[in-house]
């Protein structure tokens, strides 16, 4: 457990395990680095894994600004760096997903191969703006016990919502929205709702790539990983049943089988 200075920012990240290779994860928004622990604590047995908290989030420090993608970007790319990390495997989910493809298109060197999770390569939809805006005001100022419920619906599927067996896991999820920071978050969610798109741009990618989403993801449809395969050739697509935006703790073994498997073709 860790913390280093990255482009003005004091940036937490976690290093665990060692190998010739290196996995870097990158968490989604409202979320932090722990979305990867059953993937780092099965994949750490063969490769240095590195998580890190994003700017304003979690454990990481809060700056005025800094937060939409062109300079979570470049965090990422001087935390690679920095760590002698590259070329690394990223993998990126929802927001983490927004910076991969940014690092793809911008920085192919850094990388060994990408894997994008529960992503999309377009602007946030208009329809999502305002309801998005909304909660972001609410939990800014009320704080996130109002909308808890909501975000609940938008960051897991039905099918985890409702399993008896992770009840555990969904109350674990639950407290760690309620303590969010107000500033930090409400920031990081207008970087995320403002961002710009960068489709037009995949065909550029020739880093090897993974997509892989929740078959009930409402945040970012299956449609959008779907739209992503289709404009990176050579790319894989995997669809991962009962899961939601969170596939990485919903359906942990689905997921780190995808990934194991998709990192053993690339040795």
């Amino acid at each position: 457990m860790s913390k280093i200075t990255i482009n003005g920012a004091r940036l937490y990240y976690e290093e665990t395990g060692s190998g010739p290779e290196t996995i870097v994860f990158s968490h989604g928004l409202l979320m932090n680095g722990d979305m990867f622990r059953d993937q780092v604590n099965a994949l750490s047995k063969r490769y240095r894994c590195i998580v890190y908290d994003h700017r304003g989030q979690a454990r990481s420090e809060i700056t005025r600004n800094g937060y939409d993608m062109d300079t979570l970007t470049d965090d990422a790319a001087m935390l690679i760096r920095e760590l002698g990390a590259a070329p690394c495997h990223f993998a990126g989910l929802s927001m983490g997903g927004f910076v991969g493809m940014r690092l793809a298109i911008r920085h192919p060197q850094l990388l060994r191969s990408l894997i994008l999770m529960d992503t999309s390569a377009d602007p946030e939809p208009e329809q999502n703006r305002g309801p998005y805006r909304k909660l972001a005001f609410i939990g800014r100022w009320l704080g996130f016990r109002p909308v808890a419920g909501k975000l609940m619906n938008i960051m897991f599927s039905q099918s985890f919502l409702r399993d008896p067996a992770k009840a555990g896991t969904r109350e674990r999820w639950r407290n760690h929205l309620l303590n969010l920071n107000r500033a930090g978050t409400s920031r990081a969610a207008h970087g995320v709702i403002d961002r710009e798109g960068v489709y037009e741009q995949l065909g550029r990618v020739q880093t090897p790539t993974l997509v892989l989403v929740g078959e009930e993801d409402v945040a970012t449809v299956p449609a959008k990983s779907e739209r992503i395969h289709a404009a990176m050739a050579g790319s894989e697509l995997v669809v991962v049943p009962r899961a939601g935006h969170s596939a990485s703790i919903e359906q942990p073994e689905a997921v780190t089988r995808a990934i194991a498997g998709f990192l053993d073709k690339q040795r």
